[in-house]
């Protein structure tokens, strides 16, 4: 901590919701302001656990005044830091001696939960996707930490003016239909195959497995990990014989204008043939019929061969931002 600042990081169950709705409320507004994001769906479980004092984590605290938070969730091995956000002290000058910056509050924050993390022998795996804090935000105190950082691209696309009413035009084995539940299976065989060797699986070790895939898609379907599911925008492509799901696009509403793909894959026997570009189309197609003004999505920027076809499709890099992954030694 930086010599003369009254910040205190401490153990986040001791805090329930009450004492972060303003941190909170300053968070939403970024959200909203940096990614036409409402947060606020997010952040309802996130204040039951609050409320239940059971969120792993840190709160930074200034004369008595939240000023900032950072927590995990644990998945078996691996823990994920779900989120850092800290906002400047309401405390007035002549209330304090110095104050920390929001930057700085983060800071330390993340190096409190470095220390826990890092220290816990059962955890051998660390991921982070700070979506909303710029690439290179915190780039520092996480390489200094040991993580590997990977630049991703939060890119979007507007949409008034620019739709129709596409049609697929597929190989005849395939057929196109909309999303429903009993797809989850085939589609997280899909996500495991599609992934395979892939980057985004060296980032999000979720896609490494079926397993795994099921825990993502639930994720994205059932709760609000990620907006509000859109069934209407999602599909899968089937082919007609085996009846395997392979391709699909998925969606979710983030704002009352903006739209969100979650998800694109194509299983790798089934690769360039126009099959993503359409379901692209398709969704952004559903969403413009529901009001949605603009779409954005979420790409590896090592993975260029995504980002030219999204660009190509009219997407544009509007935010950049980090993710990190720590392996303990013995588990790389």
């Amino acid at each position: 901590m930086t010599p003369g600042i009254s910040t205190e990081i401490l153990d986040l169950r001791h805090f329930g919701a009450p004492m972060l709705r303003p941190v909170l409320d300053a968070e939403c507004e970024l959200w909203s302001q940096r990614l036409h994001w409402d947060y606020r769906n997010s952040c309802r479980p996130l204040l039951q656990y609050l409320d239940n004092h059971m969120l792993p984590g840190y709160a930074a605290v200034e004369s008595g005044v939240v000023t900032g938070y950072t927590f995990c969730v644990y998945e078996e091995t691996k823990a994920i830091i779900g989120d850092v956000f800290a906002c400047a002290s309401p405390v007035s000058d002549e209330n304090r001696t110095a104050s920390a910056s929001p930057h700085a509050t983060e800071e330390m924050l993340l190096r409190h939960l470095f220390e826990t993390l890092l220290n816990s022998p059962q955890v051998e795996r660390i991921e982070s996707q700070l979506l909303l804090h710029p690439s290179g935000t915190h780039a520092d105190v996480f390489r200094g930490a040991g993580f590997d950082l990977y630049r991703r691209l939060f890119m979007v696309q507007q949409l008034i003016g620019r739709w129709g009413n596409p049609h697929a035009h597929l190989a005849p084995e395939l057929e196109l239909r909309p999303w429903h539940d009993d797809d989850l299976s085939p589609a997280a065989h899909l996500i495991s195959r599609a992934y395979h060797g892939h980057a985004d699986s060296l980032i999000n070790d979720q896609y490494n497995s079926v397993y795994g895939s099921m825990r993502f898609l639930n994720n994205i379907v059932h709760y609000a990990g990620c907006g509000s599911f859109s069934p209407m925008a999602s599909h899968v492509v089937v082919e007609r014989s085996s009846e395997e799901v392979v391709a699909l696009v998925l969606c979710s509403r983030v704002s009352q204008q903006s739209g969100h793909i979650t998800q694109i894959c194509v299983d790798p026997a089934w690769r360039r043939r126009g099959i993503a570009r359409q379901l692209l189309s398709i969704a952004a197609a559903q969403f413009l019929r529901q009001g949605v003004s603009e779409v954005s999505l979420t790409v590896t920027e090592a993975n260029t061969e995504a980002v030219e076809l999204y660009r190509s499709e009219g997407y544009d890099c509007a935010h950049t931002f980090d993710a990190a992954v720590w392996l303990r030694n013995d588990a790389r």
